[in-house]
């Protein structure tokens, strides 16, 4: 059941916030610039009114999540820093002397009462509504980027990611007692997870059992970890691998297995819209949803910054129809081709033929493909194979026994055309130089808030890790800006 109104205490240690938690502090900016009231409207229906166990505030647990986000924690630890860390009972809007809540009910949180909501998309409107308001979105281009995820599950198996975790505890303890080596558990040296599984618990019990190495916090903080990964693997014990993720490439002789998340963002750093796919999906495909989505949250649109996985037809198709300019350079293969410099041949503008090498011109040209359908059609030009037969330069140009030789090229459409003079434009060179921002907004998504790795299984879990680790991000970025 689901209070309708939260109670309000008053607590005659209040006064205390004013004391230990400036006005500066990070999390006190946070309260004061946002209304986390959305939280409860958009959860309301998630809860029954009026019969069962009263359910904790959602803006309660949401704030909980907020801040293992931000500070990339266990729930066990966001729980218990939350006791004795004020600024944490400030931004949870509670008294000095208020317990905290039972880390389960975190998990069941988000299993129960964020499933099947579209939290990506709320919390990143909600962000962006702000930066509007605040007036820290001026710019009107987007810069479109994706950034790939590694599934929890690659490319460590169950047994590897049991061993790290055990062994980042075991390091840790020894920094603090080197006596510890003689007391640790055997460890267990097979290939077999039930035996990993209870070397680990082993590990857990012994260092758990003893307060004097247990309750030292970098200690404790492995511990949680440990215990955490743990319970995961047990849960997913059946799981060889995360069912949703699927192999991306990164380049032509890099692979990974996890999730793609494309991201639009203002100049100002503001993202604007997300979407997560599983690894193989590719850039430019996305195009129209973010920028629909980017659109539906108050961006006025005039410019598309990316690299050449948007600047496909059907996006300057889209583009050109809402006068939208794309910088995005056109692939190579459009521009100049496959071809090495020394198997390009010259073309003779008078006789509107192409020679190769040794002097030889070709006979006849044909043209192949249909107008304004799919592909670009292609001008093949045909040689006297009769020549080729007898040329010196025949080795690597001419097959032995083909009975044509030709080359082709590709007939850049109107469009293609408009995109390459463009390319050369001022505008364009200028508005690149802004692409790098996105490529820093990975890095810190990555390197601040482990967006790096998937947290939990499936998609539906990755898409609440990129809701909660974007509007983190906005949020700061929001904050910095209204200084």
């Amino acid at each position: 059941m689901l209070l309708q109104q939260k109670i309000i205490q008053f607590s005659e240690y209040s006064s205390l916030y004013d004391l230990i938690v400036p006005k500066a502090n990070f999390l006190r900016k946070i309260n004061d610039l946002i209304d986390f009231s959305f939280v409860y409207d958009e959860l309301i229906n998630k809860y029954c009114h009026n019969n069962g166990r009263t359910a904790e505030s959602p803006i309660w647990v949401f704030k909980y999540l907020l801040l293992k986000t931000i500070y990339s924690v266990s729930d066990v630890d966001v729980v218990e820093r939350s006791r004795f860390d004020m600024s944490f009972k400030y931004f949870l809007d509670m008294s000095p002397e208020d317990d905290v809540i039972n880390p389960s009910s975190l998990t069941k949180f988000r299993k129960l009462r964020l499933k099947d909501t579209d939290l990506l998309n709320l919390l990143i409107s909600k962000t962006v509504s702000i930066a509007i308001e605040k007036g820290v979105i001026r710019s009107k281009s987007i810069i479109l980027d994706a950034t790939h995820t590694l599934s929890r599950s690659n490319p460590f198996s169950t047994i590897e990611v049991l061993r790290e975790r055990s062994k980042q505890l075991r390091k840790t303890v020894y920094k603090y007692d080197q006596d510890w080596k003689e007391r640790m558990p055997k460890k267990n040296i097979d290939n077999d997870l039930e035996k990993e599984l209870t070397y680990s618990k082993e590990l857990e019990r012994i260092v758990e059992k003893e307060q004097s190495i247990s309750s030292i916090p970098a200690v404790q903080e492995k511990l949680n970890v440990l215990k955490e990964t743990i319970e995961d693997v047990q849960e997913n014990i059946t799981l060889s691998k995360d069912q949703d993720a699927k192999i991306g490439h990164k380049s032509a002789d890099s692979s990974f297995f996890g999730y793609k998340t494309h991201l639009a963002m203002t100049e100002e750093r503001i993202i604007t819209a997300a979407v997560v796919t599983s690894g193989e999906k590719g850039d430019g495909p996305e195009l129209p949803k973010l920028l629909e989505i980017s659109q539906q949250n108050g961006i006025d649109v005039d410019t598309i910054i990316g690299d050449a996985a948007y600047s496909g037809k059907e996006n300057i198709k889209l583009t050109r129809k809402q006068d939208i300019k794309i910088v995005a350079k056109l692939n190579p293969s459009i521009t100049q081709g496959f071809r090495k410099n020394e198997d390009i041949f010259d073309y003779n503008k008078d006789a509107d033929m192409f020679m190769c090498p040794a002097g030889h011109i070709t006979i006849r040209k044909a043209r192949q493909g249909q107008k304004n359908v799919g592909t670009n059609q292609v001008d093949t030009y045909y040689f006297d194979v009769e020549k080729c037969k007898t040329c010196p330069l025949r080795n690597g140009c001419y097959k032995q026994g083909a009975k044509t030789k030709t080359y082709s090229v590709s007939i850049k459409s109107d469009l293609h055309k408009e995109q390459i003079a463009f390319q050369e434009t001022e505008y364009f060179k200028e508005k690149a130089k802004h692409r790098y921002k996105i490529e820093a907004k990975n890095g810190e998504l990555k390197n601040v808030h482990g967006y790096g790795r998937a947290k939990s299984y499936g998609i539906n879990n990755m898409q609440m890790q990129s809701a909660m680790s974007i509007f983190a991000v906005n949020l700061k970025r929001i904050l910095k800006w209204s200084v």
